[in-house]
């Protein structure tokens, strides 16, 4: 009954069976793992540990309370055990392959973990069987597919199919792509698999698309790809995968000739009924193309994409106020806004010959460029208002807005869905950040942290005195097992700040703040990868050779700053290391960022528009003349 009562979304009338059936018998091991994966789900991480933890008393060969349990160890960074629990979870996997069965590790987390590339797409492979296996009972004959563009006047009709469309960081990246395509080429279709949240991103998606059909509304999958079907899309677009909300059963059903991945996933599907992946050069290097089941596409560029310059235009330019301490960094106390002449016509402007960048270009004519550093005679006033909470403050009669306000003056500002009008004040007093300090970041959930990258933090930061490392409570449970870990690898526990988590704007701007990003090698940050060079901060990254590991590379490979990328795990502490200690290197690199934002075509969405249509083409043209898909290079 409980599980029906999952099935069904009705989360508390699970809970209330599973925790009945306790009750009832306290030695049902099923009935423990239940609850701790409802407990998981809702967030609740050390409850989920625990019920666990009893079912694998009362039933020590468990594999789905094991796995679940390893990964729920992941999100917190209890790395008790932590090489016999990999140990263990491999062979786990090993024996249900071998045996044929569902893999109890998830392909969503099996990047995470030290297995064969063969295993993470086997495991994948599971679940797309899964899907064929489901509609299989619906003996539905196969769709008739166009077989040319002349219904759609030789244009490509494209759908995008998401349970993203809403306030999800997916939406986040590529809300303007479907208003950029080309008309003239493709006929945009988007198919929302969830509700209407009601917030921007979902209507800018609607608006910007030709045809929006929400097939939330359509539950069965059947319906739903009979309504592809007859929409004629020539390629079906899946930005889901195996994340939360995914409908894989529409794509197994084959209602479009070619099926593409693309974007929300960070892997391979393993399904047969899945054609292209849309990646790039750098994130999937064709010598490792076997670790996909589908044909690799190209994009010339990067195949990830961030709305950045549209939602957060307020962050092209900054002025920089002097600290109490004097200090004209260019990430202590920071000014943005859309429209900063009112502050600029109030002050005297002095500039500063570095090599720092304002507003993308240089502000003088010969090798260095400057930042205008403001001595504002009302500086107590900044200091005041971030000491004392207050929501704003004036100055010079122009007034600013404190950083971490945004939430109480404008929601929707807050969230990303519209550009903030104030001008904004963020410093590092703010956040408990040392003024005098290189402080690296991190702002991944903590579940893509494991040991060996720890490890090369805590290297970093004894080779860099005083230097602090920036992170999430993401969750806050995880905190203390950082801090314990590092305290026992040799780390003052005063090394390592935490903030909350940050609604999207105030998270993106914030990133400003910090000096380096120091990626996170077994899983980069991908989303967060892109928040923090829109803020102009260098980000070092270690590739690995799954695609979860190498988009961050591919990201620095297009906005121009190859150097950043490392090949080991000492060159990747030497980088970090330098920039810490090299302060004219590290200028000249954070320059180079701050500059390559609006120069590189990393944040350019019709750029990137155009790219895909290119791509969709070439997809096209094989099929068309009777040719089985192929990998698709530039």
């Amino acid at each position: 009954m409980g599980n029906t009562l999952k099935e069904m979304q009705d989360i508390q009338g699970a809970l209330q069976c599973y925790t009945r059936a306790i009750q009832i018998n306290p030695a049902f091991a099923d009935a423990h793992s239940n609850l701790a994966s409802i407990h998981k789900d809702s967030g609740s991480i050390p409850e989920a540990i625990a019920s666990y933890k009893t079912a694998l008393k009362l039933k020590p060969e468990f594999p789905d309370a094991y796995c679940n349990l390893a990964h729920c160890l992941q999100i917190v960074c209890d790395w008790t055990d932590y090489e016999a629990r990999m140990k263990k979870l491999v062979s786990i996997v090993a024996d249900q392959l071998d045996k044929n069965r569902l893999p109890s590790v998830h392909p969503h987390h099996s990047m995470l973990y030290p297995l064969s590339h063969g295993f993470r797409k086997a495991i994948a492979a599971r679940h797309g069987n899964l899907c064929l296996e489901k509609i299989n009972v619906l003996h539905k004959p196969p769709y008739p597919h166009p077989k040319d563009t002349t219904a759609s006047k030789g244009r490509i009709r494209v759908g995008y199919v998401s349970s993203d469309f809403g306030n999800h960081p997916t939406s986040h990246l590529m809300q303007s792509i479907p208003d950029m395509h080309n008309r003239e080429n493709v006929e945009v279709f988007c198919y929302a698999l969830s509700a209407d949240d009601n917030t921007t991103f979902r209507s800018k998606i609607a608006g910007g698309a030709e045809h929006f059909v929400d097939l939330s509304q359509i539950p069965c999958n059947g319906k739903a790809a009979d309504r592809i079907s007859s929409d004629g899309v020539h390629i079906l677009v899946n930005m889901n995968g195996y994340t939360k909300g995914a409908r894989n059963e529409i794509f197994a059903l084959r209602p479009a000739p070619i099926q593409v991945m693309w974007l929300g996933y960070p892997g391979t599907s393993g399904a047969t009924f899945m054609d292209y992946i849309i990646t790039d050069k750098v994130t999937s290097p064709y010598e490792l193309r076997d670790q996909y089941s589908e044909k690799l596409a190209y994009m010339p560029n990067t195949f990830f994409i961030g709305d950045h310059a549209q939602m957060f235009p307020h962050l092209k330019e900054r002025v920089i106020i002097e600290s109490m301490e004097g200090k004209k960094a260019d990430n202590v106390s920071i000014v943005n806004g859309v429209d900063l002449k009112p502050i600029v016509q109030k002050v005297v402007e002095k500039k500063k010959e570095d090599t720092r960048v304002h507003n993308g270009g240089p502000l003088i004519k010969d090798e260095h460029t400057g930042t205008p550093i403001f001595d504002l005679p009302t500086t107590t006033a900044v200091h005041t208002m971030v000491k004392e909470g207050q929501i704003q403050t004036t100055v010079e009669g122009v007034v600013v807005q404190n950083g971490l306000a945004t939430n109480q003056v404008n929601n929707k500002a807050a969230t990303g869905e519209e550009v903030p009008k104030q001008i904004i004040v963020t410093t590092r007093m703010q956040y408990g950040l040392p003024e005098n300090a290189i402080v690296y970041c991190n702002f991944n959930q903590l579940y893509k942290i494991d040991p060996a990258t720890l490890q090369m933090w805590v290297a970093i930061l004894k080779r860099v005195p005083d230097a602090v490392i920036w992170l999430l409570k993401f969750p806050a449970v995880g905190e203390p097992n950082i801090q314990q870990t590092a305290q026992d690898m040799g780390l003052p526990g005063s090394r390592i700040i935490f903030s909350p988590v940050a609604p999207k704007e105030e998270h993106v701007r914030r990133g400003q703040l910090a000096d380096v990003c120091l990626d996170t090698p077994l899983c980069n940050g991908h989303t967060t990868g892109m928040d923090v060079l829109w803020a102009g901060t260098p980000m070092v990254t270690l590739p690995g050779e799954t695609l979860a590991s190498r988009v961050a590379a591919s990201q620095l490979q297009t906005l121009g700053c190859p150097e950043l990328v490392a090949r080991t795990r000492q060159e990747y502490e030497d980088i970090a290391v330098r920039l810490g200690n090299d302060r004219v290197f590290l200028r000249q690199t954070r320059a180079k960022v701050w500059k390559a934002r609006s120069s590189s075509p990393l944040f350019s969405c019709r750029q990137y528009a155009a790219d895909m249509e290119m791509l969709y083409r070439k997809m096209w043209n094989r099929y068309e003349r009777g040719m089985s898909p192929d990998h698709v290079m530039n």
